[in-house]
């Protein structure tokens, strides 16, 4: 007979112990004090097609009628993940970061964020044209311009909409972020 999951500071699981969800396998669970307690973070990944910004609006929405403050980020260089929520296609970040010649410090929330359905936070980081470059690095831009203006820290819940079937790994940036992945 199993008995019932503990929770185990990583630091003193024992890989040989038979504490877990089944034969060789761990529930690990972060210490307490290690635990982030801003946002909660989601990264959508997936072939193109498949419902990424359908499924990644709808989360966006759900959780802002439950009263979380959302930002939704769109990792696609087609920019359209926010479509649904904005309807109109919104600058992206590299767009509006070349119209400032790249001097990330002349710009304000408002030229890149924008209000969506529900008040959920759009922001469309964009991206190099397919085979041109890394979505990555502008991924990457986007994060540190919403951590200068602590929008990350005064969001309840972020989701990034991420294209996944590119060769670029710098589409993988926003796993560093992501409590989740789906």
């Amino acid at each position: 007979m199993n008995s019932p999951k503990q929770h185990i500071p990583i630091s003193q699981i024992d890989p040989g112990s038979n504490v877990g969800d089944g034969e060789g396998s761990l529930q690990v669970h972060l210490e307490e004090d290690l635990m982030q307690t801003t946002a909660k973070v989601f990264a959508i990944y997936g072939k193109g097609g498949i419902g990424k910004s359908t499924t990644s609006s709808n989360l966006s929405v759900a959780f802002s009628k439950l009263g979380k403050r959302v930002i939704q980020i769109g990792c696609d260089p087609k920019h359209d993940s926010t479509f649904t929520l904005t309807k109109a296609l919104m600058p992206t970040v590299i767009d509006v970061l070349e119209s400032v010649e790249f001097h990330a410090e002349e710009l304000r929330p408002e030229d890149y964020v924008f209000e969506g359905y529900n008040g959920v936070m759009c922001v469309e980081a964009g991206g190099p044209p397919a085979g041109t470059g890394c979505g990555g690095y502008v991924v990457g831009q986007t994060v540190k311009l919403l951590k200068q203006h602590h929008l990350l820290d005064d969001s309840d819940v972020v989701i990034f909409d991420v294209l996944g079937d590119v060769v670029c790994g710098g589409f993988a940036s926003p796993l560093q972020h992501a409590e989740r992945a789906m």
